[in-house]
Order: C-alpha cells, then sequence, then structure tokens
C-alpha cells in the first residue's frame, strides 16, 4: 500500500496544472526547492541502482517497463527507437537510463515509482539485491574468519589455501581405487605433464570465449591437501568483493552439517543453514548467479546412488538428505544454481562423470614449498636444516610433507623432539612420527623435560581417552566414517570436555548454524589411533575385533589376529585398510612404541612376534598372483615400518649396481615395485637396463606405470613385450613421460602396437627407439600416430633401417605435428629422395628445432634439397649432417642458404668431403650469417687455404662462438691466421685444433693470441706435434690468460722442461679448471712438478697424468701428493 501512494504521488508530481501562468508560477516558486530535491533523490537512485538496472531486468519486464514510460510520455517514439536499435538487452537498459535521466520532466521519478510498486521478483531484486548481499557477505565472513590462521597453516609465503588448481579431464583407477597416501606415494606427489592450470579467481568462468560457465564443478584432493582451506578462502575472497563478483550469493554448506538432517527440502536446508536470507525465493530466482558449495563429500554418511535416486524438481518438497544432494547435482533441484562440491578422488567417482562440467584437483606442496614452510614456520634457522636435513635422509617421510596437513603434523613433531633435546630419537618410519606426534600432544600442558614420559607422570585418565579415542578410530575406519556427533563420542566414553586440552585435541571441533561435529586432525591420525586399539586389543580379545558385535568366531591370539587384519586389508578393493596395516605392524618395532608408554600398557617385547611378522610378511610377499599389485607393494611398506630392510636394501643394491638380470623372484619383484615409487634411485629416473624379460615386464607392468622417466634400453626385448608396453602407455593412469627402449629387437610389428598407444597417450614427451629394427614399414605406422598425437617432443629412431620410404612417412609428420621439436633419423640409409620429402616439409613446419641425419647418404642432392628448405625455414636450431657424403657442392648450397637464415645455431658437416672451395664459401656466409654459434667442420679437406679464409672470417663474425677443426691438415700458417682471429674476436669460447700438424711454431702463434684473448674457454689440442717449446710458449700465456677453463694437450711431446714451465704457469693461473697431459713423455720428475704447483692453484679440478712414464709406485706418489695439495682435484694416472 506504502508503494502505490508512493507512486501516486509521483505521478502526481509529473503533471502539468494549466491554470493562468503567474498563478503557476507562484505555485511552482512555493514548491521548487521541495520538488527539486526530490528530483534530485529520483535521479540519486537511479545511479545508485544502475548496476542492478542492468543486471537484472529481463526482456519481459524492459518491454513493461518501455509501455508504461511511452503511455506516461516519459519517452517518445524516437526514443523508443533508438533503446530498440542500441543491441543488446544490457545495451538497451543504459540507453534507457541515459535518455530518462536526461529528460527536463520528471522521467527518473517515474521510472523509480514503476520500480517500486512493482512486486515482481526483477523489481525487488533491483531495490533489495544489495543490502541482501552486504548483509549475507558480512555474516560470512564472522563465520569464516576465525579459520583464517589455520587455513593459510600460518604461512603467507605459501598462501596454501588459495593454491591453483589443475583442471583434469577424468579421475584416473588410481585416485578412485587407492588409497590418498598410495596415491601420493606412488606419484611421488607428481602432478601430470599435461594439466591445465586454474586461478582461483578463474574457477568459475568459461574456459574460451565460446563455452559456458560451469553448473557443475567438482574439485578433487586426497585428505588434508587443503579442499575445505580453498573453499574457505573463496568464500572470504568473494566476501571481500576479490574474486567472483558476478556471483551474487555464495552459499556454502558442508557434508558434516548434512550427517545431522534425515529428510527435508531445498528450501528448508537454506533456511536452516543460511537464516538471515529472509527472501529466498530471490537467492535461487535464476536471475541473479547464485553458487551452492558441499564440501567434504567423503564425509557424508551416505552413498550417493544416481541410479536409484528418486526424482525431484520441488524445492518445497521434503526429501531424504542423500536424494536431495543427488537431485541438486543433476539438475532437478535449483537447476538455475551452480554447485561445487569437493572431495576425495574416491569417493568422489560416485558421481557420474557426464553430470560434471569442470572436474580440477588441488595440488600439494613442491620439494621447494616444504623447505619455504620450514623457515617460515621455525624461528631457529638450526632446526629447520636438522629438519630438512632429516627429510632429506627419510624420503618415505618428506615425500608425505607433499600433503601440506601431514607437513604441518611432521614439523611440529620434530620440532618437539629438537627442543627436548632427543635428536637420536628422530621418526625414520611413519609410526614412529605418529607416536611421537601423539606423545607430544598428550604432553601439552604437563611439565616437560628432556626425560622420556613416564606413565606416573600422566593422568590415568589420559590414557583411558587414548584407548578410547583408538576404538572410536577404529570402529569409524571399518565403516569408513570419518565425522562423528558428540553422541558418538559419548557412546564410546570420550568426554567433551576432555577433546579441549592435551590428548583430546587430536579431534577437531566444527560449528555451524545446523550442527556440531569432530573429525581427527587427518586421517592418518584416526588410522593410527586404529592401529593403536587394535594392536593392544588383540593380545587379549577372543572374538574377531572387525566385528563390533561378540556374536562372531572366535580367534584367540596375536597372530591370528594380526593375520585378521592383513586378510581384510588384502581384500579391501579401495586400500582404505592399507595405512592402517602399516601402522600396526611398525608398532612390533620397539623404537615406535617408546614413546607411547605413559599410554599403552605394552608387556615385556622379547621380539618374537617381530621375528614371527617379518616371516610372515615375506610370505605374502611369495605368495599371490603374478602382477604385482598395489596391495602386494604395500606389504613392502609394512616391512619398511617394520625395520626388517634386508630384503628391500639387498634389492636396491642391485638396483643401483644394475645387476637385477636373472634375480627377480616374486617376492624381489614385489619389493622392486616398492622401490619404484619410494628409492632415491628412481626419482628421476628408473634404470632398468638389461633387467627385465617379458615375465618380469608382465609381472611389474601395474607399477611402471607411475615411473617418471623409464630406461628400458638392451633388454632383448620382441614384439610380445610391445605389446604389454602398449597397453602401459594406453593406460589413463600413465604418468611416463620418457621411455627409452634402444638396444633391444623391435620390427615393425612391435613398432603397430606402440603407435596404437600414441594415439591415446597424454604423457610421454620422448620416445627413444634408437638401434631396433622397426624398418620402413614400422616408421610408417608410428608416423600415423605421430600426425595425430599432440604431446610427444622428442623421438629417436636411429639405426632402424627405415629408408627412403620410412624418412617420407616422417615428412607427413612434420606437415602435420605442431608439437614435435627434435628428430633423430641418423643412420638410417636415407637417400637424396627421403631427404628431398623431409625439406619439403621444413618449408612449412614452424616446430621441429632439430634435426639430425648423420651417417646416412645424403650426398649433394640432399643436402641441396635441405639447403632450400634453410633459405625459408626459420625456426630449425640444429641441423646435424655428419657423414654423408656433403661435398664442396654441397656446401655451396647450404652456405647460400645460411646467408638467408637467421634461426639455425648448430651446424655438424663432420666427416664429409668438403674442401677449400667449400671452407671459402663458408667464410662468405659467416660474414652475412648472426645467428650461427657453433660449427663442426671435423675430418674434411679445408687444409691451410680454406681454414685460412674462415679465420679471415672468424675476425668480424661476433656469434660464433665453437669451432671444431679437427683432422684438417692444418699447419702453421693455417694456425697464424686463427690466432690474429681471436685477437679480434669477442666471442669464440671453444676451438678445436686437434690432430693437425701445427707444431711449435702453430703453439706460438695460439699462445701469443691467448696473452690478449678473452673469450676462449676450451682449447684442445691433442695430437698437434707440439714440443717443448710449444709448450713452453702456452705456458707462458697460461701466466697472463685468466679466462681459459680447459685445456687439452694430449699426445704430444711436452717432456720434462715443458711440464716445469707449466707447473709454473699452474701456480699463478687461477681460470684453469682442467688439464688434460696424457701421453705427454712427462717422467715422474716432470709429473712431481705439476703436482707440486697444485699446492698453490686450488681452481683446477681435473688433472690427467696417464702413460707418463711414471711408474706404478711414482703413480701412487704423484696421485697421494696431488690429493694433498688440492683436495678438490681428480686426478687420473
Amino acid at each position: 500500500m506504502e508503494r502505490k501512494t508512493h507512486y501516486d504521488s509521483v505521478l502526481d508530481r509529473s503533471k502539468s496544472i494549466m491554470w493562468q501562468e503567474d498563478c503557476y508560477m507562484d505555485l511552482q516558486s512555493t514548491s521548487s526547492s521541495v520538488a527539486s530535491q526530490a528530483e534530485t533523490e529520483d535521479l540519486g537512485w537511479i545511479q545508485k541502482n544502475e548496476d542492478q538496472l542492468q543486471r537484472f531486468i529481463s526482456t519481459t519486464f524492459l518491454e513493461t517497463l518501455l509501455a508504461h514510460l511511452s503511455k506516461v510520455d516519459v519517452l517518445s517514439l524516437d526514443d523508443l527507437s533508438k533503446i530498440k536499435e542500441a543491441g543488446q538487452l544490457q545495451d538497451q537498459v543504459k540507453m534507457l537510463t541515459t535518455i530518462v535521466t536526461c529528460k527536463e520532466t520528471q522521467g527518473c521519478a517515474v521510472l523509480r515509482g514503476f520500480i517500486e510498486s512493482s512486486d515482481s521478483q526483477v523489481a525487488q531484486l533491483i531495490m533489495n539485491h544489495n543490502s541482501m548481499v552486504k548483509e549475507h557477505k558480512e555474516a560470512l565472513l564472522r563465520q569464516y574468519d576465525r579459520h583464517r590462521d589455520r587455513d593459510s597453516v600460518s604461512c603467507p609465503k605459501l598462501n596454501t589455501s588459495s593454491r591453483t588448481l589443475l583442471l583434469i579431464d577424468g579421475l584416473s583407477d588410481l585416485q578412485q581405487k587407492e588409497h590418498d597416501l598410495m596415491q601420493v606415494g606412488v606419484t611421488r606427489g607428481r602432478k601430470r605433464n599435461h594439466l591445465r592450470q586454474l586461478e582461483l579467481d578463474k574457477f568459475l568462468e568459461p574456459l574460451t570465449r565460446v563455452s559456458l560457465p560451469p553448473r557443475f564443478s567438482l574439485t578433487v584432493g586426497v585428505a588434508g591437501i587443503g579442499k575445505t582451506s580453498c573453499v574457505r578462502h573463496f568464500v572470504r575472497q568473494w566476501s571481500h568483493g576479490v574474486i567472483s563478483t558476478d556471483v551474487s550469493f555464495v552459499l556454502p554448506l558442508t557434508f558434516c552439517e548434512l550427517n545431522s538432517l534425515e529428510k527435508l527440502s531445498a528450501e528448508r536446508l537454506l533456511k536452516i543453514a543460511f537464516p538471515h536470507l529472509n527472501d529466498l525465493s530471490l537467492v535461487l530466482s535464476g536471475l541473479c548467479r547464485t553458487l551452492l558449495i558441499f564440501d567434504g563429500l567423503d564425509k557424508f554418511r551416505c552413498t550417493l546412488k544416481f541410479s536409484d535416486a528418486l526424482p525431484c524438481n520441488d524445492p518445497k518438497k521434503e526429501v531424504p538428505i542423500d536424494d536431495l544432494v543427488t537431485n541438486i547435482i543433476r539438475g532437478n533441484l535449483l537447476p538455475d544454481v551452480s554447485v561445487w562440491v569437493t572431495s576425495r578422488p574416491g569417493v568422489a567417482s560416485q558421481i557420474p562423470g557426464g553430470l560434471v562440467d569442470r572436474l580440477t584437483e588441488i595440488p600439494g606442496f613442491s620439494t621447494n614449498d616444504i623447505q619455504v614452510f620450514l623457515n617460515h614456520h621455525l624461528s631457529e634457522r638450526e632446526f629447520a636444516s636438522k629438519i630438512w636435513a632429516h627429510l632429506e635422509s627419510h624420503k618415505i617421510i618428506l615425500m608425505m610433507c607433499y600433503i601440506p596437513c601431514i607437513c604441518w603434523i611432521v614439523t611440529n613433531t620434530l620440532v618437539y623432539i629438537l627442543q627436548s633435546g632427543t635428536e637420536e630419537s628422530l621418526p625414520r618410519t611413519f609410526t614412529e612420527l605418529f607416536a611421537q606426534f601423539c606423545a607430544m600432544k598428550a604432553e601439552m600442558g604437563e611439565p616437560r623435560g628432556k626425560e622420556p614420559i613416564k606413565m606416573e607422570q600422566l593422568h590415568g585418565t589420559n590414557r583411558k581417552l587414548f584407548g578410547n579415542l583408538g576404538r572410536l578410530a577404529f570402529y569409524g575406519l571399518l565403516k569408513c566414517k570419518y565425522t562423528f556427533s558428540e553422541q558418538d563420542l559419548k557412546a564410546y566414553g570420550i568426554d567433551l570436555l576432555s577433546t579441549q586440552c592435551s590428548l583430546g585435541t587430536v579431534l577437531d571441533r566444527e560449528e555451524s548454524a545446523i550442527c556440531t561435529t569432530y573429525q581427527f586432525t587427518h586421517l592418518t591420525v584416526q588410522e593410527f589411533l586404529a592401529a593403536t586399539f587394535y594392536y593392544l586389543s588383540s593380545k587379549r580379545a577372543i572374538f574377531d575385533l572387525f566385528s563390533e558385535s561378540t556374536m562372531s568366531w572366535p580367534k584367540i591370539g596375536f597372530q591370528n589376529h594380526f593375520k585378521s587384519a592383513f586378510q581384510h586389508s588384502q581384500q579391501a578393493e579401495d586400500g582404505h585398510l592399507d595405512v592402517f596395516v602399516r601402522f600396526l605392524t611398525g608398532l612390533l618395532s620397539s623404537v615406535a612404541l617408546k614413546p607411547l608408554t605413559g599410554l599403552l600398557v605394552v608387556g615385556k617385547d622379547d621380539g618374537n612376534q617381530k621375528t614371527w611378522a617379518a616371516g610372515f610378511l615375506q610370505g605374502l610377499l611369495v605368495s599371490g598372483v603374478a602382477a604385482v599389485s598395489l596391495r602386494a607393494v604395500n606389504i613392502a611398506y609394512c616391512l619398511q615400518e617394520l625395520q626388517h630392510t634386508e630384503l628391500l636394501r639387498s634389492v636396491e643394491e642391485d638396483l643401483k649396481l644394475r645387476s637385477l638380470a636373472g634375480k627377480l623372484t616374486r617376492a624381489s619383484s614385489v619389493v622392486l615395485g616398492y622401490l619404484l615409487h619410494v628409492s632415491p634411485e628412481c626419482s628421476e629416473q628408473t634404470n632398468l637396463i638389461g633387467a627385465l624379460t617379458y615375465t618380469t615386464v608382465k609381472c611389474l607392468l601395474p607399477q611402471l606405470l607411475y615411473c617418471h622417466h623409464l630406461r628400458l634400453e638392451n633388454n632383448n626385448f620382441n614384439d610380445d613385450v610391445m605389446e604389454l608396453l602398449g597397453s602401459l602407455l594406453s593406460a589413463k593412469d600413465c604418468h611416463i613421460q620418457e621411455i627409452s627402449l634402444a638396444e633391444n629387437s623391435i620390427s615393425n610389428k612391435g613398432a603397430k602396437s606402440l603407435s596404437r598407444a600414441l594415439l591415446v597417450n597424454r604423457t610421454l614427451t620422448s620416445l627413444n627407439l634408437r638401434n631396433n629394427n622397426i624398418g620402413s614399414k614400422g616408421a610408417k605406422f608410428l608416423a600415423e600416430s605421430l600426425k595425430m598425437n599432440q604431446v610427444l617432443v622428442t623421438v629417436n629412431f636411429q639405426n632402424n633401417a627405415i629408408e627412403d620410404e620410412g624418412a617420407q612417412a616422417l615428412a607427413e609428420v612434420l606437415h602435420y605435428n605442431r608439437k614435435l621439436v627434435s628428430l633423430n633419423i641418423q643412420k638410417n640409409m636415407i637417400g637424396p629422395r627421403g631427404a628431398k620429402s623431409i625439406a619439403d616439409a621444413l618449408k612449412t613446419n614452424r616446430t621441429l628445432t632439430n634435426l639430425i641425419l648423420c651417417s646416412n647418404q645424403l650426398g649433394d642432392k640432399g643436402t641441396i634439397a635441405l639447403a632450400e628448405a634453410l633459405a625459408i625455414n626459420h625456426t630449425l636450431l640444429s641441423l646435424q649432417l655428419q657423414s654423408n657424403s656433403i661435398s664442396n657442392r654441397g656446401m655451396t648450397a647450404l652456405t647460400t642458404a645460411l646467408r638467408l637464415n637467421h634461426s639455425l645455431v648448430t651446424l655438424n658437416l663432420r666427416e664429409n668431403s668438403i674442401g677449400v672451395e667449400g671452407a671459402k664459401n663458408m667464410a662468405h656466409a659467416l660474414q652475412e650469417n648472426n645467428s650461427l654459434q657453433e660449427l663442426d667442420l671435423t675430418a674434411n679437406l679445408l687444409h691451410d687455404e680454406g681454414v685460412q679464409a674462415i679465420a679471415g672470417a672468424i675476425k668480424f663474425n661476433q656469434c660464433l662462438t665453437t669451432l671444431h677443426l679437427q683432422w684438417n691438415f692444418i699447419r702453421s700458417s693455417a694456425t697464424k691466421a686463427l690466432a690474429h682471429a681471436l685477437l679480434h674476436n669477442a666471442t669464440m669460447q671453444l676451438l678445436d685444433l686437434q690432430e693437425n700438424a701445427i707444431g711449435n711454431e702453430g703453439i706460438a702463434y695460439l699462445a701469443e693470441a691467448l696473452k690478449t684473448n678473452a673469450s676462449l674457454h676450451i682449447l684442445c689440442l691433442q695430437g698437434v706435434s707440439m714440443g717443448t717449446s710449444g709448450a713452453i710458449a702456452m705456458a707462458k700465456a697460461l701466466m697472463v690468460n685468466q679466462t681459459l677453463q680447459i685445456l687439452d694437450l694430449r699426445g704430444n711431446a711436452v717432456g720434462m722442461e715443458g711440464a716445469k714451465a707449466l707447473a709454473k704457469a699452474l701456480k699463478s693461473n687461477r681460470s684453469l679448471k682442467s688439464l688434460n697431459l696424457q701421453e705427454n713423455s712427462l717422467g715422474m720428475d716432470g709429473a712431481i712438478f705439476i703436482a707440486t704447483a697444485l699446492k698453490r692453484n686450488h681452481q683446477l679440478t681435473y688433472i690427467n697424468l696417464q702413460v707418463n712414464g711414471i711408474g706404478e709406485s711414482g703413480a701412487k706418489v704423484i696421485s697421494d701428493t696431488i690429493r694433498s695439495n688440492a683436495p678438490g682435484c681428480v686426478v687420473d694416472i
């Protein structure tokens, strides 16, 4: 009624009263100030609500509004035309407000009055949206700000709650079927290399210009990774207006809260959770964007059954809570509301993939993140360095620090131990870690000294509480129950007050408008406490502990209960008991039990149970199906927890020494599967060269999936093995990024199996098939898959007899593939025809940067074709043409191309037939080319005349850094020209003149140049006919030069006097790091000169004095002297 009265008054103000003009003016003058104030208020109202007008006015509402404004003469026909022609709906609304606010009449008042008198949802949103949103944000901030410190793990540098999300295209089998810690263990916490990153502020936005925002988003992550922290951070950031500003309402709920509800409607749920939202119809109308968050699906007491849930589209209808959630996810209920669910990966698989518009994963800490966390968290640098050193030497614990919550547990526990002055008790296993963690919690509030906790020092209630917590943890674990109500705690004898101090703080309390819930600090804490309960109870229980009822088969004795635990663990398809049995096994170690002395009543340990358990576990290793499953690998983890590591160490030693061949029994294969996950030997590269057979590959196949860089060379693999490896690379769980299958017996049939895998694989970036026999047919199979594959960047087909036909197939790949960067087809009998196909492809390819065509049969004809491509291609960086029968004719074509090419950095022309003419052409090219940095002309026919021409070009070229001229019949005159060029050149870093008869005269020229040159780092002078005088000249240069780092003088005749001169130079030289004097007739005296000189030279890190007539006893004396004078120097003698 008030709105109507106000609207009528607005309409009255908009009318002109047709009295005489003077009377009209008098009336106006008496009310002008009131009218002016009203107009100002109306204009201000429109300006204030302009965003809401553009955001919420619908097409229907706009048409009604325009009709009314036209009827009361606020808008003319011309105005209506301008509005209609403005374009999009928002543009039309903007044009309307512009026209109305420019009117001299009371247009603003009429517009405002119409909206305020309307009962439509559009009008209500325009008027009430901002106040509702403000009130809602304030309520959320009050609720979520109290979690800020915990969510950031008190480390702003990391800001773990706002870590970048990873966009994934589905859940892997590993994520769906395995325990969280096993997921982290087998992948070493690495993220898959093809995943796209998504910042949290882009989370609800379309991925492309043509796509739509997601309606249903699912975010997964292992327990403790920070899913809840991420949600809370998002809510806080949105509430502060930092992100997702187009979202009007964010409605965060947790599945822990839903556990307390049975049957209700969608509207009722939101009214209970957000009582301050008075008009939910506006929030859920679809006119404004609303995000509904359900955090922690893994903590929901119900299983979502999408096939059985009854459909419901009435938000007022009461349905069971699981059906309610299912219908909201499906979009039957609240279809206009965006939904975001978070969950651990295994439970997330309950949601059909077809319903998920956006699937993301939360990554954990990198190694660098862990170090940053330690440095920030610990005020004492000494503690941080000690803890990091301990983690480095215990990779299993370090790996689990990938999970931020576990990183927090590890850090706090290790600090507690260090502060107690018991550094020797730093944990080596996970069981020892959590025993210390519980001891730390139990001691909180108690006086702490340097002595271990004694039973009498603690309240008796602490021991009782520990037992009750264990029972709650164990039976919760059996039911996959991870959140508990106050009633649950009371049922298991846990006093609510005890959860607020000391040991009880292993339970975290969460309060909300709906209910109060409790959960253990982390899943692993629940599993550890469950294991302690089972460990103690199994010593006296007479019935099966896996049944809470006493109505079960009798089971007497610890060993029977221990076997029962492993039987249940091995039968659990989701592996949810894996870590529980690790802890149970670890508790048989007296070291792990020691910190719990005050919390557990443990009898005398004679070690018999530990010995029996080790035998039992090793028996399990031998049994089982052929393939090594993660259930089997978990047994090896248990042996590690037990610290029974003889078999583990034996297999790891064989892995290091590459002596696994013939030793891989069933038990050692399981252990190898475990080592693939945890051994430092396999962290970057898994080296199984010459170790595997068809049977062992088949056995290890499930574990090879998770290797990063897999070397399977020289295993005599045939095509049958390639069928297995093809299935490996095709698997969705495949993490392999690099695989080397060199030196095997793979034919075209094996290549076909591999090609099928490459069509679907999305991780492999490097494939090495060197020295197999795939032939042209196999090359064709692989080429077909490479046309489609957009992941591989490096391919090596060296020595596979692919011939011209195979080269032509690979040339087709270069036309289509836009990812391949490096292609090695060395030694494949490729002739001019194949070279021409590749050259034609290079004219259009814009991704290949490295092409290796060494040891083929290209000849001048093939080289000319490649040269034509080089003149056009400006992407290729390295071209290797060694041993291809290239003469001056081919060289002329290449050098012509080099004058036009501006990308090639490396050119290898070793072992061809290039003569003086070709060298002169190269010299001309070097004067114009400004990209070539490495040129290899080893073993050609350049002679002095050709090298003199190149030297003339080097004098002016300021790009070339590496020049190889070995075996080119060079004498002193050409060396003189090179030395003269070095006086002017400031870029040359490596000069190789090996096996050229330049003599002492040539050495003298070079030595003189070295006194001035400040760019050369490496000089190779092996076998250049240098004698004593040349060595003396070089020594004088070394006393001046301070840039040369590597000097190779092998195979000359330096002699004792030359060694003496060089020794004198070493005393003052401060740049040389490597000196090779092998085969130089130094004799004992010459070697002693060199060895003594090193007392004053600490830069040299390598010296070679082999084959110098020193003798065995002399070699020992020299070696000892060098080690004494220069401990950091490696000596070969």
